[in-house]
């Protein structure tokens, strides 16, 4: 009975990594204008800079030894060690709790609220030097609660106090509503339309990056930009809603995407809640078709 149960755990921590994998690979396959995607690279990385991080990153997020900041802390060394750079601090970020409330087994956001309920101030920590490693692009001083200072305080106490200036915190402060709102209801229209990959995946980026302005943009080109790009990706958002068919407004997606990267403007973090969207899509469907098999 034992073997059995572990001989279970096992095969839904390799369904987990390879749920966190196959989402990325998702994402880089939609033309997301201003981000990296298969159409065209951008801000000095590839596609395969993505992939490689997918891949290092992959078995520390989804390790049952780990704490959920202790995942992060080395799910970024792995992905330093393999793309020299840092690709996906956010995803991690995001990606991490899901992957740990995953485990167990239960409906995936009541599991979650636990995750989240329960971080302490040693994942704080390890997020904290996760962060400085990473050293993402506009990354300032907190008044409070900095990422260079001793952790304080639990992770979540952390992101809540920086959950106004930042959506990846945000996530936490409010039970990831954006990913299980905004996320996955886009990818269950998109779905109901019959629309094919990558499409869905598309739809969800331009529903984050119309409905808010980008943290990322914001951080590091101020709020001004973050607002232009948001009031773009609204009217690119409609033109792709009213097209016949999705891939006839490829080439308005691909043109959006030049300017934005001849303008140095990347959407980081709507690109980061689209993987955590779909990685909490495709957990969902691993938990539901696991309590269907008994």
């Amino acid at each position: 009975m034992a073997g059995g149960k572990a001989e279970g755990e096992g095969r839904l921590v390799n369904e987990i990594a390879a749920a966190f994998m196959a989402a990325c690979r998702d994402e880089l396959a939609a033309p997301k204008p201003g981000n990296v995607h298969v159409f065209a690279g951008g801000h000095g990385m590839t596609v395969n800079d993505f992939l490689r991080s997918a891949e290092a990153a992959a078995p520390a997020l989804s390790d049952p030894s780990l704490s959920t900041g202790a995942r992060i802390l080395a799910a970024v060394e792995a992905t330093f060690t393999a793309a020299g750079m840092n690709t996906n601090l956010g995803i991690i970020l995001l990606c991490a709790p899901l992957a740990a409330a995953a485990e167990a087994g239960e409906d995936l956001h009541d599991s979650l609220r636990k995750t989240l309920a329960g971080l302490t101030r040693a994942d704080a920590a390890a997020t904290f030097r996760a962060i400085l490693r990473a050293a993402p692009a506009g990354l300032g001083a907190a008044r409070r609660h900095d990422v260079r200072d001793e952790a304080g305080v639990t992770l979540l106490e952390a992101m809540r106090e920086a959950a106004g200036r930042d959506k990846i915190a945000y996530q936490y402060a409010s039970d990831f509503v954006d990913i299980f709102e905004t996320g996955l209801g886009a990818l269950a229209d998109a779905r109901v339309k019959g629309w094919p990959a990558p499409w869905p995946v598309v739809s969800v980026y331009l529903e984050f990056l119309a409905g808010f302005p980008d943290s990322h943009i914001a951080r590091k080109h101020g709020p001004d930009a973050a607002a232009r790009v948001q009031g773009e990706a609204r009217d690119a958002r409609e033109r792709y809603r009213n097209t016949g068919t999705p891939k006839e407004a490829l080439r308005d997606l691909l043109t959006f995407d030049r300017r934005l990267k001849d303008s140095g403007l990347n959407p980081g973090t709507s690109a980061d809640l689209t993987v955590a969207s779909v990685f909490a899509d495709r957990l969902t469907r691993i938990l539901i078709n696991r309590r269907n098999d008994g």
